[in-house]
């Protein structure tokens, strides 16, 4: 057996398949005419599960070693973005409308606090996994005890060999034909909260796209539109999105399978698990590359970003001028009732003519806020409004981002070509 293990006649499988309409036995009367010494005692005393289960467990693993490295560049290169950017001012937005504001660097890092919580639970989900090991058909190990002459210490060493053997540091202790499936919902729930915090990320930067501040890479020869030459659509970052969607919808099927998993098992898991658990690795993997190629490439956009700051910004800065005046002298009532006259005038000017925010100029021709006209540059410093920003960003970035990566220095240097 041992000298045939790489011996695989996959034709005749196919065909033994066919006939037998059973992919497990197939394989049991493949690998029964390599060796033939060794066909009697070939699946001697385990269940087609015993096969696929515990195989399937090892799949989910090594799924979880696959995507952790690559989860651990795209939080990297985010956490390089946030880092050079942490002190730029740009306009926050609540409700998506214009609010304080914050840091280009900041709002990268509450993209990566969400990407950080995603990599610590999809190390929870793989570490937590264990192996089916050697159960029978039931679970009760009826069958190995029955091989062993009714010796449990023998069972029990053989369910820590192969557990062992295949990768595994524990075996579930009870099972009943399979696994547990709830340990499927385990799995594609991390990957599908990864899909949510992907989709919000892409959203972001969709929506910035559209202020023109920070866009997604885009080739010298690359095409937005066919009718809009101009056009340079985020489809990276759509894509991410279409995928994530189905990523976060696949969840629903193990939460399904496991609802109907009758008694001991029913078979009614079989084809639905061949699709739903190694789509949500595909998709989780392919939208981690789109990512990689996303924040290696990202765009910003200073100019527009202060553009945006300076017509919203005069607004933002009536407290600072009320609080100035007041130092000066003024009273906090009457400033404020001027400020408010103004600006309403400002702002008639913005949405009824389409004008720029002319709040400033209306200040400074005031002679009632003369005893403060060369405080107002002071006043309307964008880096005044942005609060500890830069210093939460550098101290997230130590003290959250990089050590949970650490693990994964090794493989930071991947690049990653993109085939579209």
């Amino acid at each position: 057996m041992e000298s045939h293990l790489e011996d695989i006649d996959f034709v005749m499988a196919a065909e033994e398949e066919r006939k037998l309409r059973h992919d497990v036995m197939a394989h049991v009367h493949t690998f029964a005419h390599c060796c033939p010494t060794a066909a009697p005692i070939i699946h001697l005393g385990a269940t087609s599960c015993y096969v696929g289960d515990n195989t399937d467990l090892i799949m989910l693993c090594d799924g979880f070693h696959i995507l952790l490295p690559k989860l651990a560049r795209v939080i990297d290169r985010l956490a390089n973005f946030a880092e050079k950017y942490a002190d730029m001012p740009t306009l926050g937005f609540t409700h998506y409308q214009p609010a304080q504001l914050t840091t280009v660097g900041k709002r990268a890092c509450l993209w990566l606090q969400d990407l950080v919580m995603d990599i610590r639970n999809l190390q929870r989900a793989r570490d937590d996994l264990r192996f089916r090991g050697v159960k029978g058909t039931t679970g009760t190990q009826a069958s190995f005890l029955q091989l062993f002459q009714g010796d449990h210490d023998k069972v029990e060493e053989l369910d820590r060999k192969v557990t062992e053997m295949a990768g595994f540091k524990k075996s579930y202790l009870v099972t009943g034909q399979t696994y547990s499936r709830k340990v499927d919902i385990d799995s594609l729930c991390v990957l599908a909260s990864l899909g949510a915090t992907l989709h919000k990320i892409c959203t972001d930067i969709r929506l910035l796209a559209n202020l023109k501040e920070i866009e997604e890479p885009f080739e010298k020869e690359q095409i937005g539109s066919s009718a809009m030459p101009y056009k340079r659509n985020p489809m990276r970052a759509e894509r991410c999105c279409s995928l994530a969607r189905h990523l976060m919808a696949l969840v629903s099927d193990p939460l399904h399978t496991l609802s109907v998993q009758w008694l001991e098992r029913t078979l009614d898991d079989s084809a639905n698990r061949r699709i739903s658990l190694p789509e949500s690795f595909l998709t989780a993997d392919i939208i981690l590359s789109t990512m990689q190629n996303i924040t290696e490439g990202l765009v910003v956009y200073p100019k527009v970003i202060e553009r945006h700051i300076r017509h919203e910004l005069p607004f933002m800065a009536t407290e600072n001028i009320i609080m100035a005046m007041v130092k000066a002298g003024g009273n906090r009532q009457d400033c404020h009732e001027k400020i408010r006259v103004l600006s309403q005038q400002a702002a008639a000017v913005v949405k009824q003519e389409g004008g720029d925010n002319d709040l400033l100029a209306r200040v400074q021709a005031d002679p009632y806020f003369a005893p403060i006209l060369g405080q107002l540059d002071a006043l309307l410093d964008p880096k005044t409004f942005i609060g500890r920003a830069p210093q939460q960003v550098t101290r997230f970035l130590s003290e959250e981002v990089r050590p949970v990566i650490e693990p994964y220095k090794s493989k930071m240097d991947v690049k990653i070509e993109l085939e579209l």
